[in-house]
């Protein structure tokens, strides 16, 4: 609904399995670049919806994220999830210096490396579950642990500490207002316990991606004690949390796209571009992430975003966008286009750890496939249960049969 002719609210809410959220499609057909009143923070701000748009905010130096610092910006959530020392919350030239130093060591052979570990883990995971038998929950078994393990084993976290760190990354994704203080406490958690991780690694390294990112130097330049604590949070929360959803909403999209799955088991060489489209098609979080604010005029089109208004784009219809994909709304694991999906960001914040989202996907989904070649769901799909309460959108439990 709106609220005057050119405020428009709306809860950014959408919970209908993993159909895309109507008021978001509606605004990039109608109003692409358009004032929205958000469920959290002061004053309205912009909505961005169209691809190319989306292209210039997130990548002009003309909108800034550290001008958001101490700021109560228009947001989904009760409290700001990001911190003020976090990569996400930075400009160039302060984030080019933070990302070389990330790329130097967090390499893709770095990741590359893990693939046989995380292979041979997946495979015992699937082992567990032959070994529960049909009826199975692939959240349970598969994608709810393997992602946390992986990033845990890259980073060389102790495997008591682990269920706590995923209850803390959980409570600080809620959208609702009840668990804004729980929400606090799992963020204030987080940080303590990477503040005392990260100096035992910059006082004794070792062969982890902590390590490597405490002693990782290009000249005279290093992170400093925030900042790699602030990354290493950053790092176990965002590398097993999104990658988590991700297989249970790729293997339920697979389950109910029959003719998908089918074409995937009869030519299985097409899984990378297979999981590329599947997170371009698929929603995978509700309404939008961390916004920008204009440091001067811009103009989109006659529609003017002033200096110091805060602009939110959409990465989830930007990847839907007929002006950027031939039939956007189809699932096309033969895609011809070669225009890159925006469902790890796009531009200066384009996500650092896609590399191992990537693999982490690649490995489990190819072997629970593989495994269990008469995989099917084992409810109706009415029946699957979806969370209403994160930022996130999937599925809280994944029966499935073989």
């Amino acid at each position: 609904m709106t609220t005057s002719d050119s405020v428009r609210t709306c809860p950014f809410r959408h919970d209908e399995a993993l159909e895309p959220d109507p008021f978001m499609t509606r605004m990039r057909t109608e109003a692409p670049v358009t004032r929205v009143l958000m469920p959290y923070g002061k004053g309205d701000c912009w909505l961005v919806t169209r691809y190319a748009d989306v292209q210039t905010v997130t990548s002009d130096r003309r909108f800034s994220r550290a001008a958001l610092i101490g700021q109560d910006f228009p947001r989904i959530t009760p409290a700001p999830i990001a911190q003020s020392e976090a990569i996400n919350l930075m400009d160039p030239p302060a984030l080019n210096r933070v990302r070389k130093l990330i790329i130097k060591a967090f390499t893709t052979p770095k990741v590359e490396a893990l693939r046989p570990w995380t292979q041979r883990t997946t495979d015992a995971l699937l082992d567990e579950m032959a070994e529960h038998g049909s009826p199975a929950d692939v959240a349970e078994h598969l994608a709810g642990r393997i992602p946390l393990m992986t990033i845990s084993e890259l980073l060389d976290v102790p495997e008591a500490d682990r269920p706590q760190l995923r209850r803390w990354a959980m409570a600080m994704m809620s959208m609702s207002v009840a668990d804004k203080e729980s929400a606090a406490e799992a963020k204030a958690g987080l940080r303590g316990y990477f503040d005392e991780l990260t100096a035992e690694r910059r006082r004794n390294p070792g062969e982890d991606l902590i390590s490597a990112l405490a002693t990782a130097r290009i000249g005279e330049e290093a992170l400093e004690p925030a900042e790699l604590s602030v990354l290493a949070m950053l790092l176990v929360v965002t590398g097993h949390d999104t990658t988590t959803y991700d297989i249970s909403n790729i293997v339920y999209t697979l389950l109910t796209y029959p003719d998908h799955l089918a074409q995937l088991r009869a030519r299985p060489e097409l899984l990378p571009r297979a999981i590329e489209e599947l997170l371009r098609y698929i929603p995978f979080r509700q309404g939008v992430g961390i916004p920008r604010v204009a440091l001067e005029d811009v103009d989109f089109d006659g529609v003017t975003v002033k200096a110091g208004d805060t602009v939110h784009v959409s990465y989830l219809t930007a990847n839907r966008d007929e002006l950027a994909y031939e039939r956007p709304d189809d699932l096309d694991f033969e895609r011809a286009e070669p225009l890159p999906h925006m469902a790890f960001g796009y531009g200066s914040h384009h996500c650092l750890g896609s590399h191992l989202a990537r693999m982490v996907l690649q490995v489990s989904i190819g072997s629970l496939l593989h495994r269990f070649p008469e995989l099917r769901l084992a409810v109706p799909v009415e029946e699957v249960r979806w969370n209403t309460n994160s930022i996130w959108r999937y599925p809280l439990t994944l029966p499935v049969a073989w």
